[in-house]
């Protein structure tokens, strides 16, 4: 056995999705194996972690003085560099318990929006947290991968992956991606949409919490025939006193109406750059949609509605990037390097 191939079967291969909001791992033969919250919470002054995932999750916005919980991730991207470092080792450590006897090859699905410096710190991450081999794949590639789309086909398939804090747009034909937009709108913004409407219209502050609560439970992109309802609380702006208010779904509508219109508009722009053929392949076959911020009610409805084209949403549309991202290796062993837009 060659040293390439001793590497090869001793060593673990990890497809990573690094997500501003949730960070999901997959290693090759037991499919997703985490699944976690992108925050870690950590001592003031020492830096030294508390607690990471679900647990530093708990403690966002409510810590005391000498605690601080850190998103480390914004906009798809790495805001601080130590702290996601510690946050890959920590969770790297979750899924392998045994002591490597080859330190994992990492697959870490991207934003295409990002530059060479934020690629190259996550990389660096990576490399610090115990990776022997780093791979870079788009997102959105990455989750057509994932959602089982025929990519390397004579045809066109258009996906949009709709994360946390970016909105990945492509439309790939014979492994290569042919179009490709991102912006920096994401399940975030929808979020800072409802915060922000509800201050303006009502005076009264909520946190990112319960704004995510909202959209989760009566958020919607398109109108519907039932109109739910639902109490929040928050702070009065004028009193500084806690307070209760009640919202329906047509005003959370209204609230989000700003950022969807912005992905339809990016979505639209996409088809107008897509070539004939392949764009009449996307109307015959339909658009795919990946990520959290695709779940919100009524979204993949309402851009068939405006873009005129059918709306398919992928079957695991959370865990896509990260699947795409662990069977990623065995597309470079089994079809070529060329297939895919890669930087090892």
């Amino acid at each position: 056995m060659g040293l390439g191939k001793m590497f090869e079967a001793f060593s673990t291969d990890i497809g990573i999705d690094l997500g501003t909001c949730n960070t999901l791992v997959h290693v090759k033969g037991k499919g997703i194996v985490l699944s976690e919250p992108s925050v870690v919470a950590v001592e003031r002054g020492t830096k030294r972690v508390v607690a990471v995932g679900t647990e530093a999750k708990k403690m966002l916005w409510k810590t005391p003085g000498d605690i601080i919980a850190i998103r480390p991730m914004r906009d798809g991207v790495i805001a601080d560099f130590e702290t996601t470092e510690k946050m890959i080792r920590y969770f790297i450590g979750r899924v392998i318990t045994r002591k490597w006897f080859i330190k994992p090859r990492m697959v870490i699905g991207v934003p295409a929006c990002i530059t060479e410096v934020e690629k190259r710190a996550v990389r660096e991450s990576a490399e610090q947290a115990g990776a022997r081999e780093v791979y870079l794949i788009e997102e959105s590639m990455a989750a057509a991968i994932g959602a089982n789309i025929p990519i390397l086909e004579p045809a066109g398939h258009m996906i949009v992956d709709l994360g946390g804090g970016t909105t990945e747009i492509s439309v790939i034909s014979l492994g290569g991606m042919v179009v490709s937009n991102a912006i920096r709108v994401g399940g975030n913004e929808f979020d800072q949409a409802v915060i922000k409407h509800v201050r303006n219209i009502h005076n009264l502050i909520i946190g990112e919490q319960t704004a995510e609560n909202v959209k989760i439970t009566i958020g919607n992109a398109s109108p519907d025939k039932k109109i739910e309802k639902m109490e929040i609380k928050g702070t009065d702006a004028i009193t500084g006193l806690p307070r209760r208010l009640e919202m329906d779904s047509v005003e959370v509508r209204e609230a989000l109406q700003e950022p969807t219109t912005t992905v339809i508009e990016e979505i639209k722009k996409s088809l107008g750059q897509t070539p004939p053929e392949l764009a009449a392949d996307i109307v015959e076959r339909g658009i795919v949609m990946t990520g959290g911020g695709s779940l919100l009610k009524g979204l993949p409805k309402l851009i068939a509605k405006e873009t005129g084209v059918p709306v398919i949403l992928a079957e695991n549309p959370l865990l896509c990037v990260a699947i795409g991202a662990g069977k990623f290796l065995e597309g470079v062993k089994d079809m070529g390097r060329k297939y895919y837009n890669i930087r090892s």
